[in-house]
């Protein structure tokens, strides 16, 4: 079972790990993948030419970067994640998903067991949860490092940051802006208006710890600003909810989500929901120690 809505993951610099996109190809899943005009024959060379669409460039010179930088450095993702957004509207499409292009795999956490899914099903699960509610506009997997086994934690979390791995109700009247923490951005952008996102425990992704893996940011902003640049971006954007913090020995921002607990999840009127656990085909099976 695969996803209903367009998969689209967002790359730079990095045809020869692909992480993102080796894990869906080895579970069936069907995606995009967006890449600059000067990389297109380094990635068609090692992924299927009609996956990869180019970054038409308009989006890139009309980024609001959310700077005064201007073409001095470079723009981040958030150009090629707008460009997925639209192309998705372009095919008829109702919801997308956008990724980073360093998730490992993904998993589903049920009864303290992190079990790798080997099909699309969690991502036909996540879409089918989030279309019973009227106001969410944003919802993705937690990080697989972020939920330890064997602790009691929900099914999901609502009213948080949404990251790496994105589903985006494609009527939503926002676009993606600045250079760092562009989805804890889009994020509050969509709490402080009243909407809600929903964050899965249910379902995770493992990602590459960022600044590990050659490519993307990390030689053009992290290599050489480490993150203090990216931080202060947020407090600026959002000075009501976001300070400076210290943690893993690199500056971080921090984000008080608590305001918007009073965003509630509105049912669909016309919501019939199932009498039974479906578990979209998917079983555990567990390996026989070696």
């Amino acid at each position: 079972m695969n996803p209903k809505h367009p998969l689209y993951i967002v790359s730079k610099g990095r045809a020869d790990s692909r992480l993102t996109s080796k894990a869906l190809e080895l579970m069936g899943v069907p995606y995009f993948i967006v890449v600059e005009e000067q990389e297109r024959d380094k990635y068609t060379a090692v992924i299927d030419p009609k996956k990869v669409l180019v970054l038409d460039k308009k989006y890139q010179r009309e980024y609001n970067t959310c700077d005064d930088l201007g073409d001095t450095k470079g723009k981040g993702p958030g150009a090629a994640r707008n460009f997925a957004w639209d192309h998705s509207i372009s095919i008829g499409a109702k919801w997308h998903w956008v990724m980073d292009d360093n998730i490992k795999w993904f998993f589903r956490y049920n009864k303290n067991v992190q079990a790798r899914v080997k099909t699309g099903a969690i991502f036909r699960a996540m879409e089918d949860f989030c279309e019973r509610y009227t106001n969410v506009l944003m919802a993705g997997p937690n990080y697989y490092m972020f939920v330890p086994r064997k602790k009691n934690v929900p099914p999901f979390v609502a009213n948080t940051r949404i990251y790496s791995c994105n589903l985006i109700r494609n009527d939503a009247p926002y676009r993606w802006r600045g250079s760092y923490n562009e989805d804890t951005d889009l994020s509050l952008q969509m709490l402080k208006d009243g909407f809600c996102t929903i964050q899965f425990n249910a379902f995770l992704q493992e990602k590459a710890t960022t600044q590990t893996i050659k490519g993307g940011n990390t030689a053009e902003f992290y290599a050489k600003e480490g993150t203090f640049m990216k931080s202060k971006m947020q407090v600026d954007l959002h000075p009501d909810v976001s300070r400076m913090v210290e943690r893993f020995g690199r500056i971080h921002h921090f984000v008080d989500y608590t305001p918007f607990k009073k965003n509630k999840l509105i049912l669909r009127k016309d919501l019939e929901l199932p009498k039974t656990v479906d578990n979209y085909g998917m079983e555990l099976v567990i390996r026989p120690e070696v």
